[in-house]
């Protein structure tokens, strides 16, 4: 096949296949828009088991789900790539809704940490099965717009979890907080196994081939070998690390916070909270648009500008966010629109152009995975800098970890990972 045949067909796949490619876009964003209702739950009701079952009932819980989240990566990636994204997101989201249903019938503090431990290793199918599925229905040249609006599937995910599970708890105490989401976990499993379909850009579908040959296995090696070795991906995962480590300490702190230090009612304080996702579904768009439309540039010279703009955002909250419900809820959205912006250009469309078809998920698992270790030391980080020198002290720790993303973001500019060629 010449050149001219594959740009042909690579430009002409995607308008071809518009309506399987928009089902397996409303499919994966449903279903990474889901297990984060099986991962929130802790961050929401952190408050009410604190009251039922004692606050050291939770000690280690967060940092045992990140952990086995962080460890689960690598291996998922690998899996994604392997077994295929179907396949691992059902396994992975019947895990995580068996793992929310041990937790939902738990009062016993090693109980609650092995249940989330497992709900970790589940959960850590879901980054890697979802992209790697929708790099099968994109190409560089559109992947920055269409995961920029896919992306959004984490922020709403976010704010609808904290919805569901505060309106939950208030309803049914913090244990329909894990047993609910648990439901849907399974549903959206049925929905996966019934219709998410493979793409256009699998390596072999574009040439009939309907299974793995010793070539593409071997292509499939070569590519996931040459993502270990690329100093791009380690900038990545690097700044992803710090990028990670404020994101779940918002996530998982912003209602307590809000509740214990500024003395917001719970339900208020978990709507305020929402606001730093709902600027992050702004930022996810604009970022992607942006990375298409100026395609001289690498995207990660975008995620390094949102990222600066980030440090004096989180800067200026530390000094007044507290001072109206209205300041509070500006500025969360701001650093919502300057976070998830890099956040999800990073993790998913600059992933995916370095992993390319053959080692996608892989790519994405790597990356993910480093930056998941900075999550796991949001409890600890959090919990000692906040009650030994104040909520202030600990947003000046944000802005040096915006800082030392961006830092961290510099050497991708001058190496740009060229993933192996297209399998079509």
């Amino acid at each position: 096949m010449g050149s001219g045949t594959t740009e042909d067909a690579r430009s002409a796949a995607p308008a071809i296949a518009f309506g399987p490619r928009a089902v397996a876009f409303a499919v994966t964003w449903l279903t990474y828009f889901t297990y984060y209702l099986g991962r929130k739950g802790v961050g929401v009701v952190k408050s009410s088991i604190a009251d039922s079952l004692g606050e050291r009932s939770l000690y280690g819980v967060e940092t045992g789900l990140l952990a086995a989240y962080a460890c689960g990566q690598y291996v998922s990636g690998y899996l994604g790539d392997r077994w295929g994204a179907r396949r691992l997101l059902v396994v992975g989201l019947l895990a995580s809704a068996s793992a929310c249903i041990f937790f939902g019938l738990s009062s016993v503090g090693y109980l609650l940490l092995i249940a989330y431990v497992a709900n970790g290793f589940a959960q850590s199918t879901g980054w890697p099965g979802t992209t790697k599925a929708m790099a099968e229905w994109t190409t560089p040249k559109d992947r920055g717009r269409v995961m920029g609006l896919w992306s959004t599937c984490y922020q709403l995910g976010g704010v609808a979890a904290t919805a569901v599970c505060a309106n939950l708890a208030r309803a049914y105490g913090w244990r329909a907080a894990f047993l609910g989401p648990a439901i849907a976990l399974v549903a959206i499993a049925v929905l996966v196994r019934l219709a998410l379909k493979r793409g256009p850009f699998e390596p072999g579908r574009a040439s009939g081939v309907d299974q793995l040959t010793p070539e593409i296995k071997a292509k499939r090696r070569s590519a996931q070998l040459r993502i270990l070795k690329s100093i791009t991906i380690y900038s990545y995962g690097f700044a992803y690390f710090s990028i990670k480590l404020v994101r779940y300490s918002l996530l998982f702190w912003l209602t307590w916070y809000l509740e214990r230090s500024l003395g917001y009612e719970k339900v208020r304080a978990a709507y305020v909270s929402t606001s730093f996702e709902i600027g992050g579904f702004f930022g996810t768009l604009a970022l992607g648009y942006l990375s298409d439309r100026y395609r001289l540039l690498p995207r990660s010279a975008f995620a390094i500008f949102s990222l600066v703009l980030l440090a004096v955002a989180l800067a200026l909250y530390g000094s007044v966010g507290a001072q109206s419900v209205a300041m509070n809820v500006v500025l969360l959205a701001a650093i919502g629109f300057l976070l998830f912006g890099p956040d999800s250009l990073i993790a998913a469309t600059a992933s995916q152009d370095a992993g390319g078809p053959y080692a996608a998920g892989f790519a994405a698992g790597m990356v993910n995975g480093i930056g998941s270790i900075g999550a796991i030391f949001q409890e600890a980080v959090t919990r000692t800098v906040s009650s030994r020198y104040g909520w202030g002290a600990l947003f000046n720790v944000f802005v040096v970890l915006a800082v030392a993303a961006a830092v961290c973001l510099l050497p991708s500019l001058r190496s740009r990972l060229r993933p192996v060629a297209d399998p079509l």
